[in-house]
């Protein structure tokens, strides 16, 4: 195969991967309502469990019982144009949630963990008027949007 002919065919693959990356971002299911901090875990699980956007079991339990949910294959969640890992939540005593091994944490809380630098993060959820807290889970990589309530 000549140069000639491979340059059209490549141009034309990388169109149609584009294309695909353009409509798979463009059908993301987007959290930014919902992390405003005016719900509580068990309504905010339960609606995206319900969807299917979420799995149903955690894919795993932190000691404090925050429970963490893996997104169900070709879901696309975001929250504030990031892409979201995991789906966090645990509402002290609601059967939706499983049990930690350790001392359970009080109240309600819930949130995501999205795939970026916690300054970004912080700096687009103040520009969406956001009250969630943003903690730094790896740096430069993963951040937790969190909403706490007791």
């Amino acid at each position: 195969m000549t140069m000639r002919m491979c340059f059209p065919n490549a141009l034309s693959m990388l169109t149609a991967i584009g294309a695909t990356l353009y409509a798979i971002s463009s059908s993301a299911y987007e959290l930014d309502a919902q992390l405003d901090c005016s719900s509580n875990a068990h309504t905010f699980i339960a609606s995206l469990q319900s969807d299917q956007f979420i799995e149903a079991e955690p894919m795993h339990v932190e000691a404090n019982s925050v429970n963490a949910f893996r997104p169900t294959r070709g879901s696309e969640l975001t929250a504030f144009g990031f892409r979201v890992y995991a789906v966090l939540g645990y509402d002290q005593n609601d059967e939706l949630f499983h049990k930690g091994s350790g001392q359970a944490m009080t109240g309600s809380m819930y949130g995501v963990v999205v795939f970026g630098a916690s300054e970004s993060v912080k700096t687009h959820l103040h520009d969406a008027g956001s009250e969630a807290a943003v903690h730094e889970v790896l740096p430069l990589i993963m951040t937790a949007v969190l909403c706490k309530s007791n």
